[in-house]
């Protein structure tokens, strides 16, 4: 086991006893007297929410953690490899909801359907990448919104 283990076994063993203390405390000994559903529902409420409040509190350093006092030159340069190439094809993993904006709440601009071959801009927003894809019809050459990458596909993928 890692220290990580460790660690959460231990935050949870504290809230534990932190909940039995403070339920002898705040309830009545009636409840106790035998083992009941509200008994279980008190001290398993008891124990997530003051666990992971622990947790919260005294997290261990995570490896890999996000520093934010980097340069942006050498944050450019480590980012991960699914970041959008502008000019690279992906295949559309599924049928594609288009937006105008990046967000769910953004207005639907068109549905791409699944198979087509979408082109990014290069521009992102978190998991939100600006694409180009073929409009319906003649009349609409290429158009340009944001799309979910999670629904995307590098074309070299099968």
């Amino acid at each position: 086991m890692s220290f990580t283990d460790y660690h959460g076994i231990a935050a949870y063993g504290l809230a534990l006893a932190f909940t039995l203390v403070l339920a002898a405390f705040l309830t009545p000994a009636r409840w106790w007297r035998r083992p009941t559903a509200r008994g279980v529902a008190i001290l398993g409420t008891g124990t997530w929410a003051f666990g992971a409040l622990l947790l919260h509190l005294v997290a261990p350093p995570m490896a890999g953690a996000v520093q934010t006092d980097v340069p942006m030159q050498q944050a450019a340069s480590s980012l991960p490899a699914n970041v959008p190439a502008a000019g690279q094809p992906y295949r559309v993993h599924r049928d594609l909801n288009v937006r105008d904006a990046a967000g769910v709440g953004a207005a639907r601009m068109a549905v791409v359907p699944a198979g087509a071959v979408v082109t990014p801009t290069g521009a992102r927003h978190g998991d939100w990448w600006q694409i180009r894809y073929d409009g319906a019809g003649s009349a609409q050459a290429t158009r340009t919104g944001w799309a979910s990458s999670l629904w995307l596909r590098s074309a070299a993928e099968q």
